[in-house]
């Protein structure tokens, strides 16, 4: 997270898991906002089994970072949806494997369904990286 700062009072519990509280972008920077990534992978094949499909949604937030001249450690914020509690003890690994030391302010959401009852996990994300020639 170049550029970005964590946000942690002294006031506040700290995370339970591996993310920050809140983060704060300031100044001339690209912001790139990554929609919802479901399981399917570059051939749009949807992956089998929510292990899986988790894989394959962060290898998809990975490439698109990619793409837009970034990486995970420009993570600002992930929201991700699962539609089974119990597949919770799944997803940090995968996710961890990903985002290696990146801290993003992080939600997790236990929902009913997704948009098609096949998708068992989303993972959105907001990224944002300084620009350099401000000298930010």
């Amino acid at each position: 997270m170049s550029g970005a700062r964590v946000i942690q009072p002294p006031d506040v519990a700290p995370p339970v898991g591996a993310y920050s509280q809140a983060i704060s972008t300031q100044g001339a920077g690209q912001t790139l906002h990554i929609s919802g990534q479901v399981g399917f992978d570059g051939a749009g094949q949807l992956a089998q089994g929510f292990e899986a499909q988790a894989e394959a949604a962060w290898k998809n937030i990975v490439r698109i970072l990619a793409a837009a001249g970034m990486g995970p450690q420009d993570l600002v914020k992930v929201t991700t949806f699962v539609t089974d509690a119990g597949h919770l003890p799944l997803l940090a690994p995968v996710r961890t494997r990903h985002l290696g030391a990146a801290r993003p302010a992080s939600t997790v959401l236990v929902v009913r369904a997704l948009a098609r009852p096949e998708w068992l996990v989303e993972v959105e994300a907001s990224a944002w990286r300084p620009d350099e020639r401000h000298g930010n």
